[in-house]
């Protein structure tokens, strides 16, 4: 009855979205408190944890005994976290490491930080990023919302995946991805939106398709070290309400707080062992579908999953062969 019930919260989207489905999966689930978990002693690198769903998941990680390491760009907005979690920690006290996960070479620094500093990475949680109104591209030239949710991401994956072997990839997506499927590449479409053609959300629908479907892909080619992706629903977070005032306005009232919205990813940094195959994708606690849409799921070939790999390897390989 309870995966009945839902399923078809899901199926409604606004209360399987908004802060009804949390609350109703989160009583029928009896869930465990993310402060019980114990990670004493292990390591949980976090990007983007200076506002929003980040910021939250530092905080409710903070109660385990992790020792956080805090990928941030403004390191002024990180002390400010790491001073105000500091004294929940039952840990040490979290470490600050800068990068702009849209630049590839800052991403390359921070990795190479991160290798000096510890020896083994437990969980790697990739929460920065952000949708834009307006097309930007990154040092390197590429779009920023592909930069920074998908190629920069990579590059992280890529560079610390030989101190992760037993450990787990946790990479926070977005139900909008369920409106975009994977560009038709034969065809000459690309994950970079032109700039005539640009939409913000858009672009970041596609970003997040190509983010849930490269952990399908991580999972196939490493078996040694756990991928997962979830959607934390609608909350009401900094981003929402910068970058869709007008969607927050209508949804204010059933927007999850983003402690709420945090809840998934600091539980699937947490649990073990994990409760699903590596590469599924939750929401919620729960294993959710990637594709809701026959439209969406035709576009998820074989061809184009090698070619997407292809594309996103072409940008992180420079890097990675330099590190």
């Amino acid at each position: 009855m309870n995966t009945f019930l839902s399923n078809a919260l899901d199926a409604a989207v606004v209360p399987g979205f908004s802060k009804i489905g949390f609350v109703v999966r989160k009583c029928l689930g009896n869930w465990q408190p993310i402060s019980s978990f114990d990670l004493l002693g292990k390591t949980v690198v976090i990007t983007g944890p200076t506002s929003g769903l980040g910021e939250q998941v530092a905080r409710q990680l903070a109660a385990t005994g992790a020792n956080l390491v805090l990928v941030a760009r403004n390191e002024a907005k990180c002390a400010r976290v790491i001073d105000e979690i500091a004294p929940l920690c039952t840990g040490n006290k979290p470490v600050f490491v800068q990068a702009e996960m849209g630049d590839l070479e800052s991403v390359r620094s921070a990795c190479a930080a991160i290798q000096q500093q510890f020896t083994r990475v437990d969980v790697l949680i990739h929460n920065a990023g952000a949708l834009l109104n307006n097309r930007q591209v990154s040092p390197q030239g590429i779009e920023q919302t592909v930069a920074s949710h998908v190629v920069g991401p990579f590059l992280m994956t890529s560079l610390l995946l030989p101190l992760m072997q037993g450990g787990r990839v946790v990479t926070v997506s977005s139900g909008g991805m369920y409106t975009s499927g994977l560009p038709i590449f034969e065809s000459g479409e690309t994950l970079e939106m032109p700039a005539h053609k640009y939409g913000g959300s858009k672009q970041y629908a596609i970003a997040k398709r190509a983010q849930v479907t490269l952990t399908e892909m991580w999972a196939e080619r490493e078996s040694q070290t756990e991928f997962v992706a979830m959607h934390p629903g609608w909350a009401d977070t900094p981003g929402v309400q910068e970058s869709i005032p007008g969607f927050r306005r209508v949804t204010a009232p059933i927007l999850r707080s983003a402690s709420e919205g945090a809840d998934t990813i600091a539980w699937l940094a947490a649990v073990q062992p994990l409760p699903g195959e590596s590469g599924s994708f939750w929401s919620d606690r729960e294993i959710r579908p990637t594709h809701k849409s026959p439209r969406t799921k035709k576009s998820d070939t074989k061809t184009a999953r090698a070619a997407l790999w292809e594309r996103i390897s072409d940008y992180a390989d420079p890097f990675i062969q330099n590190s």
